[in-house]
């Protein structure tokens, strides 16, 4: 198990005495691109995730060590200035780091060790994971508590300084999970509230279609920003208290159909939708209304695929091949898009079949191994004892 290995390692190489934090992924049920638009989501936290071993050393140098892909070391010093760094994870630190400078946080030389069983690039925000977990495990060994709300913004901080402009729903549902929950959030006032997602007699599953995304270098993520940013500025000069596509009613939208490009028109409505699909789920799950929660799913996946155009052909096989499944109830991509895993809702008892059946189709179809993880929810970031 990765946990014990980093623990056998950190023990080996540099100390008997450390904390081990675990950071866990995340899905999202449903709400895509609307987090940036503060509007509404609804993920939650899952048990694969990233482990973290940390202690202080007592020197003035940072030393870290991942297995996250292949065995790597990077040493940050403590005054000094760095360049990039080859490896993503390097990157994402570097910018921490000198997020918590700038912010005049203390900086200690200490020891740290990662790895973890979130796979990379498949929509399961290893990146937040990856943040989060490593601004917490400072905090606890430099024994200054960050408040996780503060945790989020130096994480969201640190994702605009690689290049990807994204919202806060990844942060928050990595940092506030809990167990058999998703996360309603409130993206314009980061109010949450907890919503059980466990319909009886029905499973979720996650299908990696193992196309891999990479968002920061597809900057497709960033220009749907600048579409529903585009048509918010023009809705707000008709109306007043307009920020952000969250104040946009369709009405509002149709005004304005003849002043924005068509291809932003389409993406903004996209959006609007979305929010009331997430309101609209959240309320068949209160009610455990299994067969509907299904066909939001497929709403909301063909209307990423054809209004957002944010998913894949190969993702696209996957639902499709679902939706002629019977114990299939639905399905969609989760996450920023251009690859990663769809989030399936199976009866429990003939999860094994079904999914044989997906497998086997999409491998037909498409020449490509997928891979399954039956979904468990769990906690957000915290020390394991």
């Amino acid at each position: 198990m990765i946990k014990s290995q980093i623990a056998s390692y950190f023990r080996k190489y540099y100390s008997e005495s450390f904390k081990v934090i675990k950071s866990p992924g995340r899905v999202n049920i449903i709400g895509e691109h609307t987090d940036y638009n503060l509007g509404f989501v609804l993920p939650a936290s899952i048990e694969k995730a990233i482990y973290f071993a940390v202690n202080l050393n007592n020197s003035d140098e940072i030393n870290i060590e991942t297995f996250l892909t292949s065995p790597e070391k990077i040493t940050f010093k403590l005054e000094g200035q760095h360049n990039s760094f080859d490896s993503f994870w390097g990157n994402y630190f570097k910018a921490i780091l000198e997020i918590l400078r700038e912010r005049n946080y203390p900086l200690k030389g200490f020891d740290c060790v990662f790895g973890g069983d979130i796979p990379i690039g498949s929509g399961l925000s290893s990146s937040a994971a990856l943040c989060c977990g490593f601004i917490y495990a400072l905090s606890v060994v430099l024994e200054k508590e960050i408040p996780r709300k503060e945790i989020a913004l130096i994480a969201q901080g640190a994702e605009h300084k690689i290049g990807l402009n994204c919202g806060l729903m990844d942060q928050y549902a990595v940092l506030f999970g809990k167990k058999g929950n998703a996360l309603f959030l409130d993206c314009k006032d980061l109010s949450y509230k907890y919503v059980p997602i466990n319909l009886k007699g029905y499973s979720w599953v996650l299908i990696n279609s193992n196309i891999k995304h990479n968002l920061a270098v597809d900057s497709e993520y960033n220009k749907r920003r600048a579409s529903c940013e585009t048509v918010a500025t023009e809705v707000s000069k008709k109306k007043d208290n307009v920020s952000s596509l969250r104040e946009v009613t369709p009405q509002d939208l149709e005004d304005v159909k003849n002043q924005v490009a068509k291809l932003d028109f389409t993406r903004a409505n996209y959006v609007i939708q979305e929010n009331e699909r997430v309101l609209k789920m959240i309320e068949l799950l209160n009610k455990g209304e299994a067969e509907l929660v299904g066909k939001v799913l497929l709403e909301g996946h063909w209307a990423m695929s054809k209004e957002f155009e944010i998913t894949t052909t190969e993702l696209d096989c996957l639902v499709r091949i679902g939706m002629e499944i019977d114990a299939v109830h639905g399905s969609r991509m989760m996450g920023g898009g251009f690859g990663g895993c769809t989030i399936n809702l199976i009866n429990t008892d003939s999860v094994d079949e079904s999914v044989n059946i997906i497998l086997s189709k999409y491998r037909k179809e498409t020449g490509i191994l997928a891979e399954v993880y039956q979904l468990q929810i769990g906690d957000g970031v915290h020390i394991l004892e």
